[in-house]
């Protein structure tokens, strides 16, 4: 039975993508099926075998180290802070994300993240039949995040065409960056980070493809990456060091205030209709829950997280998530967490095309007026990463 919804779910993804298609001539079917059969076999080696488990268990336990390393830091300045046996999200969770942020920086100085990112990029164009800087900036967006990876590529911004920077787009929404991969680890099970991380990867690729299709020429085929101004080490080293703490801090914000407001949009709408924003949220998610496999006793509930994630962001849903574990199931646990891991979400369409703008004042502009296709298919790659996940648990 699981097979056959699985089915229906790809279609329904692929069938939605299509409607949204602005040139339904041009989609190229092959590298899609290619794409698909690597997400399913991926997210089988990574679930289901010893080997899979043993990567995710060795990738997991460095990033346990690393917190452990960060938590040294932020014991020094905030301990003390909390009671104890509290356990402060601030400081427990997003704080540390200051020493992962130093971490990345230190491999892009000594030239080593940015050879891994052209390395992988030029592997990953040779499968998805679209050009090397889409391949680039997928990989890059992954691993220093949806906005600084258009500072590296800014040198080619403004000679794109709207549909080259939709695909750079909604790459960089559908991934998250490695620098608060940590952060998540504490909320999910490590598992279910990376799995969504390299099946976000590839379903990016998949959902452009299909509403954005075009070709690129060979002597369009070009990647120019803008290299890092020219610091000492510790320059760069205060410099990512303050944006990470940057990083923590807009994230607090953000949460202060969005749960702040569904608590507040939760209560009014219980008092006028007896029922939360969040549950009738969930009652209008739910088919898409149910085509990713959630059964429909469990459907309302994972349709109130999947939305708030789309209307508030990844971390207020795995909050909401952690809170309701026991209720589900855990296959329905594991769908609903590779769903969460991406930028796919409101605010995303501001940071993005912020960013955008800021290095190319009229591309940032193009941008903001696809904004919210952008979001509609990035939530596409999301669902279909449950999907494809729903397959092998």
């Amino acid at each position: 039975m699981k097979y056959i919804i699985a089915v229906i779910g790809l279609l329904v993804v692929f069938g939605m993508a299509y409607l949204a298609s602005n040139n339904r001539k041009t989609i190229k079917i092959k590298p899609i099926i290619l794409m698909v059969v690597i997400q399913i076999i991926l997210s089988a080696l990574l679930l289901n075998t010893a080997l899979g488990l043993e990567l995710i268990k060795v990738f997991a336990g460095i990033f346990v180290k690393l917190l452990e390393y960060a938590g040294a830091g932020v014991s020094f300045v905030f301990g003390g802070l909390a009671n104890k046996g509290e356990s402060p999200f601030f400081i427990n969770v997003l704080l540390p994300i200051v020493f992962i942020s130093v971490l990345i920086g230190i491999l892009q100085y000594l030239k080593i993240l940015p050879f891994i990112m052209k390395a992988i990029g030029l592997l990953l164009s040779k499968i998805n039949g679209m050009g090397k800087l889409e391949s680039y900036n997928a990989v890059a967006s992954a691993m220093i995040g949806q906005s600084e990876v258009f500072i590296t590529v800014k040198k080619q911004l403004g000679l794109l065409p709207a549909n080259r920077l939709y695909t750079l787009c909604a790459s960089a929404m559908s991934t998250v960056s490695m620098s608060i991969v940590g952060a998540y680890m504490t909320m999910i099970e490590p598992r279910y980070v990376v799995t969504a991380l390299v099946l976000n990867l590839f379903g990016g690729f998949i959902v452009a493809s299909i509403i954005n299709p075009y070709t690129v020429n060979p002597e369009e085929d070009i990647l120019e990456i803008q290299d890092a101004e020219d610091q000492s080490f510790f320059e760069m080293l205060g410099e990512y060091i303050l944006d990470g703490f940057k990083v923590a801090v807009i994230v607090g914000a953000m949460l202060i205030g969005f749960v702040a407001l569904m608590a507040a949009i939760n209560n009014l709408f219980e008092l006028i209709f007896g029922i939360s924003f969040q549950e009738i949220l969930g009652y209008i998610f739910a088919p898409f829950a149910f085509i990713m496999g959630i059964p429909f006793s469990e459907a309302v509930k994972a349709g109130g997280i999947m939305a708030t994630k789309l209307v508030t962001n990844e971390f207020v849903a795995m909050m909401d998530l952690a809170k309701l574990a026991q209720t589900f199931s855990p296959r329905t646990l594991g769908i609903i967490s590779v769903f969460l891991v991406s930028f796919a979400n409101f605010s995303s369409i501001g940071i993005i095309s912020g960013a955008v703008k800021s290095l190319n004042e009229k591309k940032g502009n193009v941008v903001a007026k696809f904004g919210l296709k952008l979001l509609y298919g990035a939530t596409l790659v999301s669902v279909l990463s449950a999907v494809i996940v729903s397959i092998v648990l």
